[in-house]
């Protein structure tokens, strides 16, 4: 099943400039999941917010967000859609996003993101969005298999949240931010104690073995030349 719901937004204040909804996906895109959309974009205006993130839904369904040169690019899935996947076609987005807006507006680009006051001012890009869905319609096709095989990032550091946590119950994002920072702080820790501890048991394997070589040897050096 395809991305079924896309958004690219300014993320100062999560101003639209393209939507687009998949419409043979077989599973109906609801207001309700456009307005939860639009609450996550306008709620990573203002913040650190976390670059990549993953957003439980209760219906099955899961939004993943990509941060990058103060854009967000937003999907929706089923929960069953590969998450490695979901984030490539957010990447694939959002390079063929920033190519169009050079190619229109050259270095000035970023002004004219941040000067428009029209939402969707940028509609004529979904059908480049268009394009894109139906590549990754199929996550077993070989074309994405390929391009899951090349993929060298750490997704699972990705951070993933409830729904309800992040709109519901108020929960700021830069607060998410700094749980991922620690997060972040603490693998480096357990990282470097890791390889601290395979040390000391490659020591305490192979002291011996190098222990008693040596003695072998200082024997025959004392016998053959003292």
């Amino acid at each position: 099943m395809p991305p079924l719901l896309t958004f690219v937004a300014r993320l100062s204040d999560g101003l639209p400039l393209v939507a687009n909804t998949a419409p043979d996906s077989g599973i109906a895109v609801t207001q309700d999941h456009k307005n939860q959309a639009k609450d996550i974009l306008r709620g990573l205006g203002g913040t650190r917010a976390t670059a990549r993130m993953s957003i439980d839904t209760n219906n099955n369904l899961i939004f993943h967000y990509l941060l990058r040169d103060s854009l967000c690019y937003l999907t929706l899935t089923e929960q069953s859609y590969p998450k490695r996947l979901a984030f490539l076609y957010l990447e694939e987005i959002a390079d063929a996003f920033l190519e169009s807006l050079a190619h229109d507006h050259g270095d000035r680009w970023r002004e004219a993101v941040n000067t428009t006051a029209r939402p969707y001012a940028f509609i004529k890009f979904d059908q480049v969005i268009q394009r894109k869905r139906k590549d990754f319609i199929d996550p077993t096709s070989r074309q994405n298999t390929t391009k899951l095989n090349e993929d060298l990032a750490g997704i699972q550091s990705i951070m993933r949240k409830n729904i309800n946590e992040v709109l519901n119950r108020g929960e700021k994002l830069e607060n998410v931010s700094s749980i991922s920072s620690n997060l972040v702080a603490e693998s480096k820790k357990f990282k470097w104690g890791a390889k601290k501890l395979s040390w000391q048991a490659m020591v305490n394997q192979y002291a011996p073995i190098v222990a008693m070589v040596v003695f072998v040897l200082f024997v025959l050096y004392i016998k053959f030349f003292w």
